[in-house]
This record gives C-alpha cells, sequence and structure tokens, in this order.
C-alpha cells in the first residue's frame, strides 16, 4: 500500500486553497449564515474542514493533532489555514508510522479503525463533508460562486444552469 500521507497531502493542500477561494469570495455576512438554526455557518464549516486535515493526517504520523485557535472571521481563517499548510509541511516529509488501529471519537462514537479506513473512510469525508457544507451555505445565500470555485476545474458561463436551461453569457475560466 502506497504511504496514506504522502497520498493525502497534496489532495488537502490542493482543497485548502479552494477554501480560501470560497471564503474570499462571500461576505462577512454570508460566511455567518446556517442551513438551519441548530447547524454549523459556513466560516464554521470551513474551520471545521480544515481541522480534519490535521485530525487525519498526524495520527497516521503517530503525532498528536495540534490545537488550532478558532477562525473567528474570514481573515482569521485564511491565517488558520496558512498554519495547516505549515504542519502539511511538516508531514509532507513523514511516512505513516501507526500501522495499528486508531482509536478516535466520531460524535459520540469511540471508534477502532485501520489507518486506510480511518483517512479514506472516516478523516476525508469528514473534510470534504464540511467544505462541501460551507459551499452549500454560500449558494443557498446567493454567494457569486459555483462548481469550479469548489474544485478549480470547471467552467461555465455566468447564469449558465443545467437546471433552468439558461446558457449563460460569457465563459469563466476555472479558478
Amino acid at each position: 500500500m502506497s504511504d496514506l500521507i504522502q497520498h493525502y497531502v497534496p489532495v488537502f493542500r490542493y482543497y485548502l486553497d479552494r477554501i480560501d477561494d470560497l471564503a474570499g469570495k462571500a461576505t462577512a455576512n454570508q460566511l455567518a449564515e446556517r442551513l438551519t438554526p441548530d447547524s454549523f455557518s459556513a466560516l464554521e464549516n470551513f474551520d471545521i474542514a480544515q481541522g480534519y486535515v490535521l485530525r487525519s493526517l498526524c495520527p497516521l504520523a503517530g503525532q498528536p493533532v495540534p490545537d488550532l485557535p478558532d477562525a473567528a472571521d474570514p481573515k482569521t481563517l485564511v491565517g488558520r489555514g496558512q498554519e495547516v499548510r505549515a504542519h502539511l509541511d511538516r508531514l509532507a516529509g513523514v511516512s505513516a508510522q501507526n500501522t495499528g488501529k486508531i482509536n478516535h471519537v466520531a460524535g459520540k462514537a469511540t471508534l477502532d479503525q485501520d489507518p486506510y479506513d480511518y483517512i479514506a473512510l472516516y478523516g476525508a469525508p469528514n473534510f470534504f463533508f464540511h467544505m462541501n457544507m460551507g459551499y452549500a451555505i454560500l449558494r443557498s445565500v446567493g454567494g457569486a460562486i459555483g462548481k469550479g470555485d469548489f474544485d478549480g476545474f470547471h467552467s461555465y458561463p455566468s447564469g449558465f444552469s443545467f437546471v433552468t436551461g439558461d446558457q449563460g453569457q460569457t465563459p469563466e475560466p476555472a479558478q
């Protein structure tokens, strides 16, 4: 099996940049919005996604997950993302050390997972869940973002919609 840390470092690094881009295109009010009153805000979801990067990789490296300050606004979200990237730089040269079960808590459940299941079935999906929730909230409140802003690959004209059939106006390059 290839080294799980080395496999996921570039994936997480790439999508941390996407989070910065999404948050940078939102207003503070949009980032404070929630899907429901009892759910996390867009900003909190992006913050949690950032945290899942280290929560996913550090146990594989046999390292404790560092405590990071919560992001209070778009500026601190970007700063927190830079801290996560600095930790990724250090992890980039480390091979997975933990080959046994990883014991962790998911909500109220205590789990023991082998390293592959831990990152592939728990860590990375939770990162993408929270990133996507932040994206969905921004879209739901009129954020000027699209699929290309989420993944950095897709490009559609402004106003394009598969749902309405509107073909839009001017192509916008992927971000």
